[in-house]
């Protein structure tokens, strides 16, 4: 039982970095427009919208393929532990 928890711990640490750097540059970005609304006392809603989407759209274009090595390599993981689930050690 404690190998399906740390089959969980790992997935759950994946996918936080994974999401990392979307989720990061779009706090940033979000940050930096609320500022910008505040100085300017521009009170626009949707104003943060666009540029959010660009920096995480960005972001997702840049860190493409570290995502893509961590995801292979978690898969990978997975499937070389298979005999070690089955055979119950």
């Amino acid at each position: 039982m404690d190998y399906f928890a740390e089959i969980t711990n790992k997935a759950l640490t994946v996918g936080l970095m994974i999401s990392a750097p979307m989720l990061l540059g779009s706090l940033v970005m979000g940050i930096l427009v609320s500022i910008f609304q505040a100085v300017t006392q521009i009170n626009e809603q949707t104003l943060s919208f666009i540029p959010k989407i660009l920096v995480i759209v960005g972001a997702l274009v840049i860190s493409a393929p570290w995502m893509a090595d961590q995801l292979t390599g978690f898969t990978r993981e997975l499937i070389i532990s298979i005999p070690q689930l089955v055979s119950g050690r």
